[in-house]
């Protein structure tokens, strides 16, 4: 039996925002669109507030996404993390999703190693992104390489032509394409720094162009 609170104390629902996300996240779970959700473990969807000005979009989940069921939470993730703070961006206001919901790899003996994903998984799982960002209006939204590009944009969107651009993205206010955090992580060690202030630098011009848009 489900509990009563107490004589006097107001239960507070949450906001029809909240509601609308989990029942698509709940929705979402069971998507069958393409193949993908077959040898993967789970559905990964967005994570974060459902009213957030800022939303992140990346490829698609990890290894280690895929087991906790969350965004971001591997090396790439904790890398922005990092990047997020050193630009002013307060990670816990900001709404983190990606392109593709479930993880693709190919198996190298018992490990999964990341795979592209093709257009076509792309387009299947579109209609996930286009429902996140209906629901949350995010005022910036910040496109994390090629694959999140092509998502949001429709068609492929070269990344060093473009990147560090605030585009107007109507009606979700404007939008910044930028590397992903995992490329980082695969470039030489000796130009790592170099790339790494980039992406800061990158994601400050973001900041500053929401904020120029509050005031």
């Amino acid at each position: 039996m489900a509990s009563r609170p107490p004589p006097g104390k107001r239960v507070r629902a949450a906001p029809a925002g909240d509601r609308a996300l989990e029942a698509t996240r709940r929705e979402a779970a069971d998507c069958r669109a393409c193949p993908l959700w077959k040898p993967a473990t789970q559905t990964v969807f967005g994570e974060g507030p459902a009213r957030a000005r800022i939303m992140l979009v990346g490829e698609q989940p990890g290894d280690q996404e895929d087991i906790a069921g969350r965004p971001f939470v591997g090396p790439a993730g904790k890398l922005l993390d990092r990047a997020l703070e050193e630009a002013g961006i307060d990670r816990r206001l900001v709404y983190v999703t990606n392109a593709v919901k479930h993880f693709k790899f190919e198996l190298r003996g018992k490990r999964r190693l990341h795979k592209k994903p093709a257009d076509a998984e792309i387009a299947a799982c579109l209609q996930w992104l286009q429902r996140e960002l209906e629901l949350i209006a995010p005022e910036l939204v910040i496109a994390l390489g090629a694959s999140a590009s092509r998502a949001l944009f429709g068609r492929a969107m070269p990344i060093e032509k473009n990147r560090g651009k605030v585009i107007d993205y109507a009606p979700h206010g404007v939008i910044m394409i930028t590397v992903h955090p995992s490329f980082l992580l695969r470039v030489p060690p000796e130009d790592r720094a170099r790339e790494y202030a980039r992406f800061v630098n990158d994601l400050r011009v973001a900041a500053r162009a929401l904020k120029r848009a509050a005031d």
